[in-house]
């Protein structure tokens, strides 16, 4: 079983830089990826950010160049560095991590709201 733990949200002004960390505990051996999703109110739930643990990373379009995906694998913790922050960037945000044999993990997300 696998937790995940979000911390670091909070209200910032547009353009500013928020950083995100995502504790894993339990069993972390043989991840196929560990992703960041957001959802916004009255939205669905998305993918914004993923990292392999070979180090590969995704982006989607609307964080492309301004948010950026990182994992340190000691610390059994996964990043997300969000710089430019617009207000449409006010969302829950999620870590997820997928396992080998397709089972994933949810944090319970926590809340970042960008504005003046």
């Amino acid at each position: 079983q696998v937790r995940l733990v979000e911390s670091g949200g909070g209200l910032v002004q547009p353009g500013g830089s928020l950083n995100l960390s995502c504790v894993a505990s339990g069993g972390m051996s043989g991840i196929r990826r560990l992703c960041w999703y957001r959802q916004a109110l009255g939205k669905q739930r998305a993918v914004i950010a993923c990292i392999t643990p070979g180090g590969v990373t995704n982006y989607a379009e609307s964080v492309k160049d301004r948010f950026t995906i990182s994992r340190d694998s000691a610390k059994n913790t996964l990043y997300l560095q969000m710089s430019r922050m617009k207000p449409e960037d006010t969302a829950a945000y999620y870590c997820n991590v997928v396992r080998i044999d397709g089972i994933d993990y949810w944090g319970k997300g926590i809340l970042v709201s960008v504005s003046s």
